[in-house]
């Protein structure tokens, strides 16, 4: 039980913060944070606010232009426009509110009481990935996490699928919000035509996997189907619109399932997608191996499989079935920490909770916030981060972190990062070194805290 009591915070939370002490009864406090909807983040924009952002950025960036223009031709500079946003020289609108929801999303990890279920939302943010990459997103990943995952992250897969799949951030990310139906009524006078992007990624990603055995005629039906769901990126609203005139008509044909058409159509080809075995087994296994093993045992994922199959997804049994798996407690520290995990557990157990620390590390060490290289999302095993650069990158991040915590207690720190996890090694080189700041980067580039 006291392996476990630390286990629970350090495998399935974000790690003990300075002082706290482990829970008394490590299943309860994992459940308990299951139960209800949950602590509701601390203000944030809504997906209009980070368009309009967008939007006015935009408008600046071309006002700016057109002034430069001016200027070099030895014109006199055009006036802003009446309604601009103001901010500090040189910065937009999208800047200063990205800037904004990073710190909010710091904040909210470091300070969190419910620590198992930001792992969670964390967890199916990664699933459903939405980058920065990809310009057009701006700053709709903090509206996307509060709008349809968080709400959803306990409830029904089918639930999230479709609030994630219909929600700006994701119809921008994968282009929907350019693909229109070829026999639409835009599409017999517009030259664009259908976006699969969108469709695919549904099927490859979000539900069935390649092994559910979808064809590529599948993902064409389903972009058909996805047409008509939009954004209004320029004007208000600033989001979700149902454009039925870029809507495909006519039935189409999923994976067996025939499907009508209209904006009804959509939702039903998603559910069907969610509650489909191979979807179950999906979702089992990046489940198990985020939480029990690269390799998860198959014990494990048939488990989890079958209360997703027996509850039609329901997010929360999973989860408690998730902790009440022998796998997912041993052995301890069997999961390489990804650098958001390093970095958080870190900063929690120092004692140094600054959300202006941890944005930027996040960024030295190659995981910055939503910005994943690919829709599929950050990797999730140590192969794709314990490379001997990466750890060097660790080592140099920890030494310098540590020379901002002062005189800190070496012992206490050790106590909240790994409890009795720590190697007699590691406590030895601490006691021998020359300094606290040493003491904290030994601690903190040690092969036990690199684990969860």
């Amino acid at each position: 039980m006291t392996a476990r009591r630390h286990i629970a915070p350090i495998r399935f939370g974000l790690g003990l913060r300075l002082g706290e002490a482990p829970p008394a009864d490590p299943e309860a406090w994992l459940a308990a944070q299951l139960v209800g909807p949950g602590t509701p983040p601390l203000g944030g924009a809504t997906t209009a606010d980070a368009i309009r952002a967008r939007a006015e950025s935009i408008t600046m960036r071309r006002q700016r232009d057109r002034t430069q223009a001016a200027q070099q031709g030895g014109a006199m500079a055009a006036a802003p426009q009446p309604g601009m946003a103001a901010g500090p020289p040189g910065r937009s609108p999208l800047a200063e509110l990205l800037r904004s929801e990073m710190r909010l999303w710091a904040e909210r990890r470091l300070d969190t009481p419910e620590p198992f279920r930001d792992r969670l939302v964390d967890f199916w943010m990664n699933h459903f990935t939405v980058s920065r990459r990809s310009g057009v997103v701006g700053a709709l990943p903090g509206p996307l996490e509060r709008e349809a995952i968080r709400p959803h992250v306990t409830g029904r897969f089918a639930d999230m699928l479709v609030a994630v799949t219909r929600h700006p951030a994701m119809l921008v990310y994968l282009d929907n919000h350019v693909s229109i139906g070829p026999n639409s009524e835009l599409g017999r006078r517009a030259r664009r035509g259908l976006n699969e992007n969108l469709a695919r990624e549904v099927l490859e990603l979000h539900t069935l996997s390649p092994a559910g055995g979808y064809t590529q005629g599948d993902v064409q039906q389903l972009a058909r189907i996805l047409t008509g769901w939009m954004v209004a990126m320029e004007r208000e609203p600033f989001g979700f619109i149902w454009r039925p005139a870029a809507h495909e008509p006519g039935p189409k044909s999923l994976l067996g399932r025939r499907f009508g058409d209209g904006p009804d159509s959509q939702e039903a080809a998603l559910r069907f997608l969610a509650n489909h075995p191979a979807t179950h087994r999906h979702l089992a296994v990046k489940l198990a191996r985020h939480f029990v093993a690269d390799d998860p045992p198959p014990a494990a994922v048939r488990a989890l499989e079958e209360v997703l199959r027996r509850t039609e997804g329901d997010l929360g049994a999973a989860a408690q079935a998730l902790i009440t798996l022998p796998a997912a407690w041993e052995p301890p520290l069997g999961k390489f920490r990804a650098p958001q995990d390093f970095v958080l557990a870190a900063t929690r157990a120092s004692g140094l909770e600054r959300p202006d620390f941890v944005v930027p590390a996040l960024a030295a060490l190659g995981q910055t916030i939503w910005s994943a290289p690919q829709p599929n999302g950050w990797p999730d095993k140590a192969g794709d981060w314990a490379g001997p650069e990466a750890l060097m990158r660790r080592v140099d991040w920890a030494y310098t972190f540590c020379g901002r915590l002062g005189r800190a207690d070496p012992a206490a720190v050790t106590e909240a990062a790994l409890g009795p996890f720590a190697r007699a090694e590691t406590v030895s080189a601490m006691r021998g070194a020359g300094s606290v700041r040493d003491a904290l980067t030994l601690l903190f580039a040690s092969p036990e805290f690199m684990r969860r």
